[in-house]
């Protein structure tokens, strides 16, 4: 019962308010003065009497959890309904409406719709995305709402830009969904059937094939295969017809479809075409038969005809194709080595395969024969080609240019040899040799000339070293050029033959231009390149070297130890370099003295003056990174550890130095070769984390030493006395020769 609005019967709703503002209902929007507000509510926030307001959005219920907005709390979760609606068809007798499927899509984040349609094979409509994702608004006259979850239910219609969808169906995280908000949920519904649709079926149920579908499936072989290509060589002797002569073709066999296609080697001055397809790629049969006539090669075969011919005949397919006439086609079984096949009527006689199809043939057939075929006929003897002697104008090679051809072309140099050979750092890839002449004079026994080979083009340079009161002015003696060997004819129809790096050693004899030479000694960089170059450098093998002694001692071990004891009275284990020189000509009377200088170098006594300084090499090293300011160490510890796959703290030295290489660490290549040398294992592995932390010139600093750079010595005159080597250890010596000697 309700009570009577007079005093003293009504309640104050203003008691216990705070606020007593005026909602803004009016403003200016681009100069219009127009009403803002309705949605805004009274005096205070209240709604005013007979107001409702509209929700803007989807209102969920909070829970116990963070009060996270919606976009955040639900973001990535769809609610997906399935609907359908009904599509009038006009002036069409099969169907007169269309029932289409869909799904509806609520994103909970922005109460946004998005609306999709299955594709249906040939349906002849457009399909895919019916509705973008965005908000829909209600239909009039609610067209200032937008749809919400509320909306959204079970056996319920919306009208989507008048588009009345009917929801059947949803997912279970849906149903989920809607029953954890307080929705009750219907049972779902099924959608109609589409009577066209059902029709359709029908009639391609009710067809029935002229005969059973023959598939032949070729995908698996076309991936499995794909740009496989056996290739084989064959030869097609075409001697026996008019103008024939032998031809060579390449055939590759495409293993993706079984096709073949052949290529003809044309070699120069053939006098043919230059098309080098032979074959165009297809199917190759194996019997050549004549032209069929039209309609015997197809794909059905008719049995019988019935009733008159042309309209109103009838006739009957062969489903068994007893009647097709079926052509066998090459395969790969079919190619072998020695096989002849047959090419549209050209005998090709298979003589030789690729590696690839070796091992195919090695895997699947089990062969292992591939012996190529001796197909050419022994070559005869052929008159040489001889070029015209040397007119003496230019370069032999310059002149020889000049007759290969109408416009002449200058000489190719090797840019190649030219680009590693040439200057780089330390290496000036130059061999300085120190050389006397052979003479009999007086005057000229005493002179001593420095002779230079340049690697990069393999040129000579003489130099003279001034010598003071000798009467002889210094300087070059010989420019940089190439120098030809002797007792060559001047004017020949062959290229000349010039010294080479292989034909200057200590010890050799040489004529530069009727001026003889012996080498005598050589500079510690000529000695240590032909070491390192030691298959390019005969003389300077030591595994040769002591294989050519092991040879020449043959049966008398006994002998060559009883004399390194004789000349060893105090068993140290070391002799002179005078007395190992003596003994080595002795044994071996042709081994040049740069053998001896070799062998005497490897197995040499070290003292501790030629052992490296490893303090000052590090003080260098850091002293250079300081100068830089460079810290990116823990970088550098970084990128070894990720190129360390089996985390054992060593990596291979190469990879050390490309690491530095991409770190860009100022440190010449030469210094951090040296610095690795003292932190690398037996097996060539260096130690990552010692070679940083002797580096590290911030928590291992090390006081800096005055970096002194090796600079050229231009007036290098020979080694000093100092220098060479003097004591060998022939213990190790003696275990090279002949095997180490176990103590019984």
């Amino acid at each position: 019962m309700a009570l009577p609005f007079l005093p003293g019967n009504s309640f104050r709703g203003e008691l216990g308010k705070n606020k007593f503002h005026k909602s803004h209902h009016f403003d200016v929007s681009n100069d219009v003065s127009m009403l803002v507000g309705e949605q805004k509510p009274g005096i205070g926030g209240e709604p005013l009497r007979g107001q409702k307001l509209k929700p803007r959005n989807s209102n969920y219920p909070r829970g116990e959890g963070s009060n996270l907005p919606a976009w955040v709390a639900f973001d990535r979760q769809v609610l997906c309904f399935d609907a359908y609606f009904q599509e009038a068809v006009h002036e069409k007798r099969e169907e007169q409406y269309r029932v289409r499927n869909c799904k509806i899509y609520f994103y909970l984040e922005d109460d946004s719709l998005q609306v999709i349609e299955p594709r249906a094979k040939n349906s002849g409509v457009p399909q895919g995305t019916l509705i973008r994702r965005h908000r829909i608004p209600k239909p009039p006259p609610h067209d200032d709402e937008y749809y919400t979850v509320e909306d959204l239910n079970l056996n319920k219609e919306i009208n989507l830009y008048s588009k009345v969808f009917k929801i059947t169906d949803c997912d279970d995280f849906t149903r989920n969904f809607l029953r954890k908000l307080g929705v009750r949920m219907p049972e779902k519904v099924g959608a109609p059937s589409d009577p066209y649709s059902n029709y359709r079926k029908a009639m391609d149920e009710s067809m029935q094939p002229l005969r059973p579908y023959e598939k032949h499936d070729t995908l698996k072989q076309f991936l499995d295969h794909d740009r496989h290509v056996l290739r084989f060589y064959c030869y097609w002797d075409d001697t026996e017809s008019m103008f024939g002569d032998p031809r060579e073709m390449v055939l590759h066999y495409f293993l993706a479809d079984d096709t073949i296609e052949i290529r003809e080697v044309i070699p120069p001055n053939s006098g043919r075409d230059a098309a080098p397809m032979f074959l165009r790629r297809g199917k190759l049969p194996k019997n050549v038969e004549s032209l069929k006539q039209p309609g015997k090669v197809t794909d059905r075969t008719v049995l019988n005809v019935f009733g008159p011919t042309g309209h109103g005949g009838r006739y009957i397919l062969d489903s068994l194709k007893t009647g097709a006439s079926p052509t066998e086609f090459y395969c790969d079984s079919d190619l072998t080595l020695g096989a002849v096949i047959n090419v549209w009527g050209r005998k090709m006689l298979v003589v030789d395969c690729d590696d690839f199809t070796k091992e195919y043939y090695r895997t699947k057939y089990g062969l292992e024969d591939f012996a190529r075929i001796q197909y050419k006929q022994d070559a005869y003897g052929g008159i040489p080609k001889e070029w015209p002697p040397y007119n003496g104008w230019g370069s032999e090679e310059d002149s020889l240019c000049s007759c290969m051809g109408l416009l002449p072309k200058p000489p190719k140099r090797d840019f190649i040899k030219f680009m590693e050979k040439d200057r780089r750092g330390l290496d000036s890839n130059v061999l300085r040799f120190l050389a006397r002449m052979d003479t009999t004079k007086p005057i000229d026994m005493d002179r001593r000339f420095i002779i230079s080979y340049f690697l990069s083009d393999d040129t000579i340079l003489v130099f003279e070293p001034p010598v003071r009161n000798s009467g002889i002015i210094g300087g070059k003696f010989l420019e940089r050029s190439r120098i030809k060997k002797p007792n060559q004819p001047l004017y020949s129809t062959k290229m000349s033959e010039y010294y080479l790096s292989n034909d200057l050693y200590v010890g050799a004899h040489v004529d530069f231009n009727s001026h003889r030479f012996i080498l005598i000694d050589a500079d510690e960089y000529a000695f240590r390149y032909m070491e390192n170059e030691a298959f390019d450098f005969p003389k300077a093998n030591v595994d040769a070297i002591v294989s050519k002694i092991r040879q020449a001692v043959g049966s008398k071990p006994d002998e060559v130890r009883s004399f390194f004891m004789r000349n060893d009275p105090s068993g140290a284990g070391i002799i002179q370099y005078e007395q190992l020189g003596a003994l080595l000509r002795q044994i071996e009377p042709s081994i040049s003295d740069h053998e001896i200088m070799s062998l005497a170098r490897m197995y040499s006594e070290r003292s501790g003056e030629d052992a490296m300084d490893t303090r000052k090499l590090l003080a260098i090293a850091q002293e250079q990174l300081r100068k830089r300011n460079y810290e990116g160490f823990a970088k550098l510890i970084e990128s070894f550890q990720q190129a360390d796959k089996d985390k054992s703290g060593c990596i291979d030295g190469e990879m050390v130095r490309n690491v530095f290489q991409a770190h860009h660490v100022p440190l010449p290549d030469d210094l951090l070769r040296a610095v690795m040398s003292l932190v690398m294992n037996e097996s060539g592995q260096v130690s990552y984390t010692d070679l940083v932390q002797q580096l590290n010139w911030r928590d291992s600093p090390i006081a800096p030493m005055q970096y002194q750079p090796i600079s050229s010595d231009d007036s290098w005159a020979g080694n000093k006395a100092g220098s060479q080597v003097t004591k060998i250890a022939y213990q190790p010596l003696l275990d090279a020769i002949f095997g180490k000697q176990t103590n019984n």
